[in-house]
């Protein structure tokens, strides 16, 4: 059983994306190792963490927090699943 997304949308936000793409790119020119394969061509960090996340290889947890200081960890991995209609 999956818990419920309560908080925001239950999609990524473009904002969360940003923050997301930001921290992997520079995990990535840190050293940490790439979770795609890619052709030789490719070694720009924003570039492949764009590309980890299209794939949705990246385990991460979101937390999103409400004025009220209540909030909720989702995985990354369910709001980049495509939504049931």
């Amino acid at each position: 059983m999956t818990q419920e997304i309560g908080i925001g949308p239950p999609k990524l936000t473009r904002f969360e994306r940003a923050r997301i793409v930001g921290a992997r790119a520079l995990q990535v020119s840190m050293g940490a190792p790439i979770l795609v394969e890619l052709p030789d061509s490719v070694t720009d960090p924003i570039d492949i963490a764009l590309e980890e996340l299209k794939e949705n290889l990246l385990p991460m947890t979101l937390r999103r927090v409400l004025p009220d200081r209540s909030k909720q960890d989702i995985a990354l991995s369910r709001l980049l699943q495509p939504r049931a209609t």
